[in-house]
């Protein structure tokens, strides 16, 4: 099969630009060569799934020659409109403050109901609101850029990722192949009834439909999807995480404020109530005595959602202020550390660092830190509500827990702690060996034959 040209969109965009430093400023240039900025000061990569899983995948595709190259198109304000960079060329999509601002709100909201941090039963009727007209101006700006790239790029296959890109297939009015991959949770329950019939017709527009696990693939059959319905499981790069030396962790440590003699639960995920921080905070409350050397670390920030160059919602700056809240009012301030935005070297470090990790997300569409704790040989304790729980066999590769059961991750800590190694060595090796489940090895090979099957379909 001759080389597919690909057009991948994602809300979240693969590079961060540096905001302008006053209103009105125009920093860029509308087409640009990443190559002559500078990392770090020009831009960043985009923490998360988009440059954990998507870029390395097209890289993965292209080097292999299955992909001759791909557009991406993104939301990315205080962007230039063109990025290039190698076989990639990235667009992006711009809108206004008060319609981003509308947009982030429907976002927002259905995220929520969708994790269960807001009921389906409150649920507003999204679809007939003013800030919803903005959610569908922003999904037709993508739509007709995708369809003006088009008539030049001729696509083989359109790659959309997540809900915020839902109504994107609906709009793209082409014959050619259109794939959906739904990140997060999918439980019909969730979705309240007056959301439905729109979900349907929008996922109906796809070919095909890729999710996270088992669980959320029978979930979306049931729910009526005609198309395919494909599980594939996220992954990492094995060879993006290294271990690091002794005295890279110690420095990592010392910076944070960890002591040396610590025992440190790691918690790695951004500023989000969904990620359940608050009820580590509390197990930590309940072990304190007992263990005067046990410390949490919570390692994360916003996601783009919360950036000051992306949405600039402001949720991560409060959940992160009500999780010091809790540990001052519980008496465990000072065993509590906010890391913020950590590289991936310091990232490396606290997990070498860690005695073991938690997931303690209310509802999780998989959990990649768990595969990452594997990585590095640390035992996870994780919320039986991801879908990486479905990977884990109790006991053995890791252990599992109900976020609601406010005894049951302070029982598994003490356990832990307690044992001071040797069932955490065990856990940890288990851990190991199912890694590769989630390696972007096995999610090539899974990929490329997906896309090659929706081409000739």
């Amino acid at each position: 099969m001759d080389p597919l040209r690909i057009l991948i969109n994602t809300q979240t965009p693969l590079i961060q630009f540096r905001a302008p430093d006053a209103p009105g400023e125009t920093e860029w240039e509308p087409d640009v060569d990443l190559g002559e900025l500078e990392v770090d000061v020009d831009y960043r990569f985009s923490p998360g799934g988009v440059t954990r899983m998507v870029y390395p995948l097209v890289r993965r595709l292209v080097t292999e020659r299955s992909c001759e190259g791909a557009d991406w198109v993104s939301l990315n304000p205080n962007a230039p409109s063109t990025v290039r960079l190698g076989e990639l060329t990235l667009h992006n999509v711009a809108l206004d403050k008060e319609r981003l601002g509308a947009y982030g709100k429907v976002k927002e909201t259905i995220w929520s109901t969708i994790h269960g941090i807001d009921s389906p039963a409150n649920a507003p009727d999204l679809f007939w609101t003013e800030e919803y007209g903005e959610y569908a101006f922003y999904n037709r700006t993508t739509a007709e850029l995708i369809r003006t790239l088009d008539r030049s790029a001729d696509f083989d296959v359109f790659y959309i990722h997540d809900f915020q890109q839902l109504a994107v297939g609906h709009m793209l009015d082409t014959l050619k192949p259109k794939v959906f991959r739904w990140h997060i949770p999918f439980e019909v329950a969730s979705i309240p009834e007056e959301w439905r019939a729109a979900f349907a017709t929008y996922l109906n527009s796809y070919d095909v439909a890729v999710v996270s696990t088992a669980r959320w693939q029978t979930a979306l059959q049931r729910f009526g999807h005609r198309g395919r319905v494909v599980r594939i499981y996220p992954y990492v790069d094995p060879k993006e995480y290294r271990k690091p030396t002794d005295s890279e962790v110690g420095a990592v440590a010392e910076r944070f404020g960890v002591d040396p003699d610590a025992r440190v639960a790691l918690v790695v995920a951004r500023m989000d109530p969904a990620k359940g921080q608050d009820r580590a905070i509390r197990a930590v409350a309940r072990l304190a005595d007992k263990y005067p050397d046990l410390r949490l670390v919570l390692a994360g920030n916003g996601s783009f959602s919360s950036a000051a160059g992306g949405l600039g919602l402001s949720k991560s700056e409060r959940w992160r202020s009500h999780l010091e809240s809790t540990a001052r009012e519980l008496g465990v301030a000072d065993r509590v550390v906010c890391t913020g935005h950590v590289s991936q070297e310091e990232l490396d470090a606290l997990y070498e660092r860690s005695a073991f990790t938690v997931l303690p997300s209310t509802n999780e569409g998989f959990g990649l830190v768990v595969v990452e704790s594997w990585l590095h040989g640390k035992p996870a304790l994780v919320t039986n509500r991801a879908g990486v729980a479905e990977l884990v066999t109790d006991g053995e590769n890791g252990l599992l827990f109900d976020p609601d059961d406010p005894e049951a991750l302070t029982g598994l800590m003490d356990r832990l702690l307690h044992d001071r190694g040797a069932i955490s060595e065990q856990i940890g090796a288990a851990g190991r060996t199912t890694a590769p489940l989630c390696s972007i090895d096995a999610a090539a090979r899974a990929e490329r034959e997906l896309l090659a099957q929706a081409v000739e379909a």
